[in-house]
């Protein structure tokens, strides 16, 4: 799995030191996730990044040739999609990104049901109710991880309704990592997808 260096609580400074640490003893792929914008600036001295959102990657893994997809609901999910799906090509896995398909428009989910079953594995990720995974997982019998996020009002308790909605949902094999964690979906995937083509 990759070496991540979760940068809530540390100095841009400390984030910076580690991450050249890491890449000078060779580690592979070298992650820094839920950078804000001083840590973002302060690894614009460390070269070759691949920047997605508030994620950086170093030494990024020669493709597999595996296609995974990550889905969300809504614009306002994509903060932790971006997460996702750069850890998921920093693993060298083809990414397909099926953006804004959430259930408030059911008929955008529908016209991508086969784009959705044409992937290896599926990355859904929702806020609010927490109701895309499910719909997905009634449409193809494809491999997926649900990822709640802190998205929504009312009653949407920073994720914790998404959450419990996911691990309650009626579809069969729905797997389900914490909030707003894109990173652990993605690492889920990989560990899958290492699994299940392991000799090919």
């Amino acid at each position: 799995m990759p070496e991540a260096v979760y940068s809530p609580g540390k100095t841009p400074s400390h984030v910076r030191d580690i991450v050249i640490e890491l890449i000078e003893r060779g580690v592979a792929p070298v992650i820094a996730t839920r950078c804000d914008d001083e840590h973002l600036a302060a690894l614009e001295d460390v070269p070759e990044a691949h920047v997605l959102g508030r994620t950086s990657v170093w030494n990024p893994l020669e493709s597999t040739g595996r296609r995974a997809g990550v889905v969300t609901a809504g614009t306002a999910d994509h903060v932790v999609a971006d997460e996702a799906a750069i850890t998921l090509d920093a693993l060298g896995h083809e990414v397909n990104r099926i953006d804004d398909v959430g259930v408030a428009g059911v008929h955008r989910l529908l016209d991508r049901a086969a784009d959705l079953a044409a992937l290896d594995v599926l990355i859904v990720v929702a806020g609010m109710e927490g109701a895309l995974p499910t719909a997905v997982a009634g449409l193809v019998d494809t491999p997926l991880v649900a990822v709640p996020t802190s998205t929504g009002y009312g009653s949407s308790f920073e994720g914790m309704t998404a959450l419990a909605a996911m691990t309650a949902s009626c579809a069969p094999g729905v797997s389900v990592v914490g909030i707003d964690n894109g990173f652990g979906a993605a690492c889920v995937v990989a560990r899958w997808m290492r699994t299940r083509h392991a000799g090919s």
